[in-house]
């Protein structure tokens, strides 16, 4: 057993010693590496220290190294366009129809990505070439211009814009081959390049030739209307009112709208959306001031002829207003040109409502003398029918009395000062609406028309006619013309009941100043009864006064009263129905209506006075003239 033990013990302690042995010759061995790394380190520095400029020269040379790739590569970019510079050449001065417009346009492309290379470069060497590419560039793009305004002359024959309209076919546009084509050439002269090879940098060179060619095509197709409107409009006696509808600016209005409608169909389809208002304000430019002209020259007529012409300007600004309104919605740009050309004609039309009424109370006033058999004046005609007129136009006079305000037309100033306040603008939608405000002025100011006409006529018939019934008769003629126009026009619908109750209060004035001559025959009806001096007159069955009773009771004096009352009844009776019958003129309603109220005038009183002295002369028909029903139809034929 202890045997065992020492033996394992002494082969543990040998392996011990072996190991011990190991650990020192390894310690040795590093000792020596170390001595190894300290005499490498001592001879490696020379070396690091050659080695240093080594290395940066060598950063040196890649960095030059890529420097001359960067060169080569900009040579070969800069011999590149030289080199294509024959090609495109040959196509630039080949021109655009015998190469083809997209092969041209791609030409163009190119040498215009090429002038950006070279200039990017900055090279001195490159301003040869580039001049050269420019010059080309110029002759592209000035041949491309040539082009586009080629493909344009081939449409700018005038048209006949009545052909189209009386046939109600629209107006004519521009082929689609040749709308394609303008497209394609405005898609390349819009760009930025193309425009600062123009002159103009600001505008698309085809923005500018479309204008300049379409906009004489407009103009000249648009001149015969233009025309005719200023000869239509002054076609007529200098004292005849303005008709509806006679003057030809209507139609003219109508062949711009269409042949605009037209333009700018072609427009949409050539030029690119931002541009759609720029071209067609600049192509429209021309045709619109034609057309500002024209309603110069017809405004310059209605001034001169306010009073009879003011209804042309009405019409006038209800057709500008509204074409000018759905014309700007197609680009947003015409408003305001429509709306320039329209302010003069719209002034004036202000200015025609303080100077309707002013015209009545100047006629009125310079007039020296009424007929004399009581008809009623043609003027009262006159006056009423500028009023009829006016009810053709409710929009645009919504418009005009809008902007001066409830009875402010009766001052020319208030209307001057709304002509200085008002911008260059087209009236508001709203101002066109027709609703219960804008009827209502209407309907003031033409009642107050009509009032200063009556109150004129009724002034001047007290100082220039002799008698009050004559005043009567041509104040009640009058009055019927009035009314009579007034139910057979729009003027009923627009000045209502309230119309009807003032032309009612004036034809009552006109009756009771006529029947102020036939109070003669009644007072001669009128005697006087004594209660206290006789009985009361014996009556005979169902009431009936006995004549004969009562002529018995009454004494010579009273009997002699009652004979020269039946006479100067007579008389009297015969004069007025005669000057009645034919001394005066009356209307058919005017005299109708007098004689019913003479009849429940006259027959009444005479009746009574009938009844109880008609036995004054025992029915010899010396005194008593008329019994009841004889009187009754000499009355009837008075209507």
């Amino acid at each position: 057993m202890i045997k065992t033990r020492n033996a394992a013990h002494a082969e543990e302690s040998a392996e011990v010693e072996v190991l011990f042995a190991e650990a020192a010759r390894f310690d040795a061995i590093s000792k020596k590496i170390k001595a190894s790394l300290s005499r490498l380190e001592g001879g490696g520095q020379p070396v690091n220290d050659a080695l240093k400029p080594v290395y940066s020269n060598t950063q040196g040379l890649q960095v030059m190294n890529e420097n001359i790739d960067k060169i080569l590569d900009a040579i070969d970019k800069m011999l590149g366009p030289s080199e294509d510079k024959g090609r495109e050449e040959r196509i630039i001065r080949a021109g655009p129809d015998r190469v083809g417009l997209p092969d041209y346009l791609a030409s163009l492309k190119r040498i215009d990505r090429s002038l950006s290379q070279m200039s990017s470069t900055n090279l001195r060497v490159n301003q040869q070439a580039i001049g050269d590419f420019k010059e080309l560039f110029n002759d592209g793009n000035n041949q491309l211009q040539a082009l586009f305004r080629s493909i344009l002359v081939e449409d700018v024959q005038p048209v006949e814009p009545l052909h189209y309209l009386t046939k109600e076919i629209p107006f004519p546009v521009l082929q689609q081959e040749k709308v394609s084509r303008l497209g394609l050439i405005d898609s390349f002269l819009s760009s930025t390049a193309a425009r600062d090879a123009s002159y103009n940098s600001r505008e698309s060179p085809s923005i500018r030739i479309y204008a300049e060619m379409r906009g004489a095509y407009l103009s000249s197709s648009l001149h015969n209307l233009s025309a005719a409107s200023i000869s239509t409009s002054k076609r007529k006696a200098s004292d005849e009112i303005y008709r509806q509808g006679t003057s030809g600016i209507g139609t003219y209005a109508q062949g711009l709208e269409g042949i605009f409608f037209a333009e700018f169909g072609n427009i949409s389809a050539i030029f690119a959306r931002e541009n759609w208002g720029l071209a067609f304000e600049a192509t429209c430019r021309k045709a619109l001031a034609e057309f500002a002209k024209t309603l110069r020259e017809l405004n310059m007529h209605i001034k001169q002829n306010l009073t009879t012409d003011c209804f042309l300007a009405y019409e006038i600004v209800e057709i500008v207003t509204n074409i000018g309104y759905r014309l700007d919605q197609l680009s947003g740009q015409l408003k305001l040109p429509f709306a320039d050309a329209l302010k003069p004609v719209r002034e004036n039309a202000k200015s025609s409502l303080p100077e309707l009424i002013e015209d009545v109370r100047r006629r009125l006033a310079s007039m020296q003398t009424l007929p004399l058999d009581g008809s009623a004046l043609p003027f009262t005609s006159e006056v009423m029918t500028r009023m009829q007129t006016m009810t053709m136009y409710p929009q645009s006079l919504a418009s005009i009395m809008s902007s001066l305000s409830d009875g402010h037309w009766h001052s020319p100033f208030a209307a001057a000062a709304s002509n200085t306040n008002s911008s260059a603008s087209l009236p508001s939608l709203k101002s066109f609406d027709i609703g219960a405000d804008s009827s209502q002025l209407l309907a003031h100011y033409i009642m107050e028309t009509i009032e200063t006409l009556l109150t004129g006529l009724d002034s001047k018939a007290r100082t220039l006619l002799k008698s009050k019934s004559l005043c009567g008769v041509f104040m009640a003629n009058n009055v019927a013309v009035i009314d009579r126009m007034i139910r057979s026009s729009d003027l009923a619908s627009v000045l209502g009941s309230n119309a009807s109750s003032k032309i009612e209060t004036w034809r009552k004035k006109g009756t009771s100043a006529y029947l102020d001559s036939w109070r003669e025959p009644c007072s001669a009806l009128m005697d006087v009864q004594y209660t206290n001096r006789h009985a009361r007159p014996p009556s005979g069955s169902n009431g009936v006064i006995d004549s004969a009773a009562v002529i018995k009771q009454l004494g010579s004096k009273d009997r002699d009263v009652i004979k020269e009352k039946f006479k100067n009844f007579n008389a009297s009776f015969d004069e007025l129905s005669a000057k009645h019958n034919k001394g005066l003129a009356m209307e058919r309603e005017v005299r109708s209506q007098l004689a019913r109220e003479v009849q429940a005038m006259i027959e009444p009183l005479y009746a009574r006075f009938w009844d109880r002295y008609h036995e004054i002369d025992k029915g010899k028909g010396k005194y008593v003239k008329f019994d009841k029903g004889s009187l009754s139809a000499q009355l009837a034929t008075l209507g």
